[in-house]
């Protein structure tokens, strides 16, 4: 997969958008309700234009939540949401999603990707670049009901970055992998990320966010309680709440 790092470059640069990047985002007072509950609690966050950010928390805190805000599946009750000055709704066709389990179309795994390819109106050639940097070419032909969970969420990842995204949003997407297949997936995070992909990962994997995020965002009862670098978080988390996390204790 490495070696087809700069071919990847050259795709993702190809199908980028020529107008500004959608990164830095900036959130203000955020809130969803449901059921006279707030979800979301006036969550304020601010995020740079590069890197790999890993959110995490309890169950329950809202992190999933925020992702769906974020790429503008969920209308908030309350608050701001800017993508570098743009709307989420503005934004949204710039960033990609990809879920814990993911849905495929009932065809090839080549043309899964050709159907995110042509909605673009993108190069077909790209399909082989995108296929081979997730170590699926060999099986391109093959129908996609035949992958593994892990070639599977590779295959999403590819359908993913045919969009050319600014930025790449997932929820959990090694939760139910093995070992080998989560360092496949992690390997490719981090390729995008150094070209430029900015990239939001929802994970309660403490370890994979060690490997591959540059900050966290720790977040509890729907606002964000911490955010630093992950060199500070893990090594020294400047809350309570954040500790007892990383010890395994149960955060209500």
């Amino acid at each position: 997969m490495r070696d087809a790092a700069l071919p990847l470059l050259d795709t993702l640069a190809d199908a980028m958008p020529a107008n500004r990047p959608i990164v830095p985002l900036e959130v203000a007072g955020l809130t969803v309700r449901r059921d006279g509950r707030a979800l979301l609690d006036g969550l304020e966050l601010s995020l740079g234009a590069h890197g790999v950010t890993a959110i995490m928390g309890p169950n329950g805190a809202g992190k999933s939540l925020l992702l769906r805000c974020l790429h503008g599946l969920v209308t908030p009750d309350a608050g701001a949401m800017s993508w570098n000055g743009l709307a989420p709704e503005a934004a949204r066709h710039r960033q990609a999603l990809v879920f814990q389990k993911p849905v495929l179309l009932r065809r090839s795994v080549a043309a899964n990707v050709d159907f995110v390819l042509k909605a673009r109106g993108a190069d077909l050639a790209r399909r082989a670049v995108l296929l081979e940097h997730v170590g699926l070419l060999a099986k391109a032909g093959q129908p996609a009901r035949l992958l593994s969970g892990g070639e599977a969420q590779r295959l999403a990842l590819a359908r993913a970055l045919a969009t050319g995204p600014d930025v790449l949003l997932l929820d959990e997407p090694t939760a139910s992998l093995d070992p080998a297949s989560t360092q496949m997936i992690e390997e490719i995070l981090k390729s995008v990320a150094l070209h430029g992909v900015r990239v939001l990962i929802v994970t309660h994997d403490a370890h994979q966010a060690r490997r591959i995020a540059d900050d966290v965002v720790f977040v509890s009862k729907g606002r964000v309680v911490e955010h630093s670098p992950a060199t500070d978080f893990f090594p020294k988390p400047g809350t309570a709440l954040a500790r007892a996390y990383l010890e395994g204790a149960i955060i209500p």
